[in-house]
């Protein structure tokens, strides 16, 4: 190519769900150029409460992608209140899913973007610009699925099982309710076909409860698995444990050890690439073994550095895969 045409920038798609894949896209946000990074979200969080259409996922990558997430718990607005919250509690509504009284206004607003007849990745969209968020956010599928937590209880919904339980019953499976009659939006097939320049990134979001599902909406596997793009994902378990939330617990539950090998077994089809911990680095010929090429670093986020380094560091790995697969 003429240095009057100077190569296009590689685009990117990314897979998340939950407060870590939120953070590993801050940090891609800061590194990568407009136009180069799409987000292809969970919605298998998605539920209704109090009325409201919730979407956890994409309120958290809006928020954390806008600089206005609550930083102490990484979900919800920073600075938020709570009358509204506290006022239903001291009439004996349930408070046990905690809306905060500005956080409120988005779920009212997709309440009524969606009874207008707007898709779901409409209504994204113009939440997302209403927060001066430019980064495309696109659900994994505009027909609802909802992640049920299968206990020998019975069936829970998940943020039953996540919140309102703390995660404390014991997982015997997962399924994935409607996931048959669902179809990828237009926008994440969008986001899948532009990265053949770039690369597929999987944040180190819950595997089961956060990637699974978007992998799970007839044909989006199918598109990564057939894409020119190197598949990377970022573990989200370091050295046995999870930096947040149930993962490992769900994975010894589901009689699988909590391993960065674990981690490469259960994508093996689509990864070409694993970004573990250096505290895993004895890991690595164990995984490469699998024909996944390994690249370490140091993968908690802790702080905006900590994003942006990880960042840095998968663009560069998947760069250095593009290049051997060209």
């Amino acid at each position: 190519m003429s240095p009057n045409h100077p190569k296009p920038a590689p685009n990117y798609a990314v897979l998340s769900g939950g407060i870590g894949g939120a953070k590993l896209v801050v940090g891609l946000r800061q590194v990568l150029a407009d136009g180069q990074l799409q987000v292809i979200a969970n919605t298998g969080d998605d539920f209704e409460h109090l009325g409201l259409p919730i979407s956890p996922d994409i309120d958290t990558l809006i928020y954390s992608l806008a600089g206005i997430a609550n930083p102490e718990t990484g979900w919800g607005l920073r600075d938020e209140s709570w009358q509204f919250m506290d006022a239903l509690a001291g009439l004996g509504g349930p408070d046990w899913f905690r809306l905060g009284d500005r956080d409120l206004a988005t779920h009212i607003r997709r309440r009524e973007l969606l009874a207008q007849g707007c898709t779901l990745s409409e209504t994204t969209r113009r939440l997302a610009q209403a927060h001066g968020v430019h980064v495309p956010v696109w659900p994994m599928s505009d027909t609802p699925v909802r992640t049920v937590v299968e206990t020998a209880g019975g069936p829970l919904e998940f943020q039953d099982y996540f919140v309102r339980q703390q995660a404390q019953p014991v997982i015997t499976g997962l399924r994935y309710g409607g996931i048959e009659a669902a179809r990828p939006s237009p926008g994440a097939l969008q986001a899948l076909a532009a990265a053949a320049s770039g690369a597929i990134i999987l944040t180190p979001s819950n595997p089961w409860l956060s990637i699974d599902p978007i992998l799970s909406v007839p044909g989006i596997k199918a598109t990564i698995s057939t894409s020119k793009a190197p598949v990377v994902a970022v573990s989200p378990i370091v050295k046995g444990a999870a930096i947040k939330g149930p993962t490992a617990k769900l994975m010894r539950e589901l009689g699988i050890e909590p391993s960065v090998l674990s981690i490469a077994a259960h994508y093996r089809d689509i990864l070409d690439g694993l970004v573990i911990d250096t505290q895993d680095r004895a890991q690595q010929d164990a995984i490469e073994d699998m024909g996944i090429r390994v690249h370490i670093s140091n993968t908690v986020m802790r702080d905006l550095a900590d994003k942006v380094a990880l960042a840095q560091q998968v663009l560069d790995f998947a760069t250095r895969m593009r290049a051997a697969k060209s």
